[in-house]
């Protein structure tokens, strides 16, 4: 035995095995057509970016499940929004930032369409269609009014031009319209002065661009690979079976229409006006009739008609659109109900299951991207501004950086317990009462100031309710009976 044991390790730690375990490298006959390019990711966007955007765009517009899929990406990363929570140590101090903050974030958005929270919104959509978004820093008057003199302008990647790679005058690199320096920080954006694609917009044929500074814009991208410039669409690689699909339905949906058109043919020996339905005449003799509906047609002496007769999908076609979707959605990261609205198959725990993965996903980008890559710095450039012009009396501005952001909460299938899990982990010591506020979306200074006001209130009216909110632990409280003015006369 031992000898065939030496063998059978000498035979297993052979090149066959380093072979087999290379597999994927061979040139055998199933491989032999494989052989892709060994291209850089930025070679890649700057070569088929414009046409993957204008894909990317054209599908959620014109697709349905890739519109669904993009709003349900953009409701589930940022929801009403990512929100501040100050660690300033100072109370009243974080109270006046905080308010401030909150005042501002209606004037955030220099055209004035939405809020702060509802930036983060489009910016989510932008990176599912475009998997880039810029936002310029605007810095503006004392005299326009606002409380913080800065607001943010959203751009879209079509007016960083793919195509814009050369060498600067003060010998930088612009590699797909960013600017690097000589040891490669960016300094700068050379962005479209309009849309290359807004025909309401007249001016030049090839809009000229136009130099930003670094330190006035955001890049907001998911980079994929070490050294990525530019961001790809998340729906990337779902694009190509979402087209096809959407194909495949109209050819069915005109198929069951046709079919569904049940017509009669009149035949006559002799030519004669037609007894019922309508007949165009394009000026050659030949009457041309659309199908409808209930129709009676004649047809002329020695016509005859025919159809074509494709074959029937079956019982096939549901499963086959299944099986479809569901590559669709593993291609998009999303749980399938959230693409299709089809929850016919699912369960409580197959949904939990899924959404437990989901949400971990979703949380790399809210903590990695939307947080570091935006929240962050528009916190930071607006303490800033607003120390600068006044707004606040910031005694050590580093330290008022010190910030939390705090994520949209999750809303579970069975609400009723997860509430008694999070009881149980404080109870248990396992998570702090903060912990569990903030997976709510709630800042918990705020939760307690607003019970505080509400104890204060029931007491100053002479409330009692069987809970209170300063004690969510402990024996219940029982409302006070009032006393019988009619007892004992």
């Amino acid at each position: 035995m031992g000898l065939f044991d030496a063998f059978r390790r000498q035979k297993s730690g052979g090149p066959s095995a380093v072979r087999a375990r290379l597999e994927g490298a061979m040139a055998r006959r199933r491989l032999r057509g494989w052989n892709p390019p060994l291209e850089n990711i930025n070679a890649l966007v700057a070569s088929g970016g414009p046409r993957l955007l204008a894909r990317s765009r054209e599908l959620v517009v014109t697709n349905g499940y890739a519109a669904n899929a993009c709003e349900a990406y953009a409701a589930n990363l940022v929801g009403d929004g990512i929100k501040p929570s100050s660690l300033i140590e100072d109370g009243e101090l974080r109270d006046r930032v905080q308010r401030l903050w909150l005042a501002w974030t209606d004037q955030a958005d220099a055209d004035g369409l939405t809020d702060f929270y509802g930036l983060q919104a489009m910016i989510a959509r932008e990176m599912f269609v475009a998997g880039e978004c810029f936002v310029r820093i605007r810095p503006r008057r004392a005299e326009d009014g606002l409380l913080v003199p800065m607001q943010l302008q959203l751009l879209q990647s079509e007016m960083l031009p793919f195509e814009k790679t050369e060498t600067a005058a003060n010998g930088n690199r612009i590699r797909c319209g960013i600017e690097f320096d000589r040891i490669g920080r960016r300094v700068a954006y050379h962005f479209r002065r309009r849309h290359p694609g807004d025909s309401t917009d007249h001016g030049e044929v090839i809009p000229a661009t136009t130099r930003v500074p670094a330190e006035d814009v955001l890049h907001i991208y998911r980079a994929i690979d070490a050294g990525q410039i530019r961001g790809l669409p998340h729906v990337a690689p779902a694009m190509v079976r979402l087209f096809l699909l959407d194909q495949y339905d109209d050819a069915e949906l005109d198929r069951k229409k046709t079919a569904a058109m049940f017509a009669g043919f009149v035949t006559k020996n002799a030519p004669e006006d037609p007894m019922m339905g309508e007949i165009e005449d394009e000026g050659t003799g030949i009457g041309i009739a659309s199908l409808e509906p209930g129709t009676l047609q004649v047809l002329l002496p020695g016509e005859d008609i025919k159809f074509s007769s494709p074959a029937d999908v079956g019982g096939g076609y549901e499963a086959f659109q299944y099986r479809t979707l569901l590559a669709i959605s593993a291609s998009l990261g999303l749980p399938y109900h959230l693409v299709t609205g089809d929850v016919r198959q699912a369960n409580y725990s197959s949904l939990r299951a899924e959404l437990v993965e989901f949400r971990r996903r979703i949380g790399q980008l809210q903590h990695g991207v939307m947080a570091h890559q935006f929240c962050r710095p528009v916190w930071q450039r607006w303490l800033e501004t607003a120390a600068l012009s006044g707004a606040l009396d910031l005694p050590d501005i580093r330290a008022a950086r010190a910030v939390h952001w705090i994520p949209p909460r999750w809303d579970w299938v069975d609400p009723l317990k997860d509430i008694q899990a999070q009881l149980l982990g404080i109870n248990a010591g396992l998570m702090s009462r903060r912990k569990a506020v903030e997976a709510t979306g709630y800042d918990i200074e705020e939760i307690d100031r607003e019970n505080a006001a509400d104890a204060a209130r029931a007491a100053a009216l002479g409330l009692h309710y069987s809970t209170s909110p300063g004690e969510a632990q402990g024996p219940r409280a029982t409302p006070q009976k009032q006393a019988d003015p009619d007892k004992g006369k």
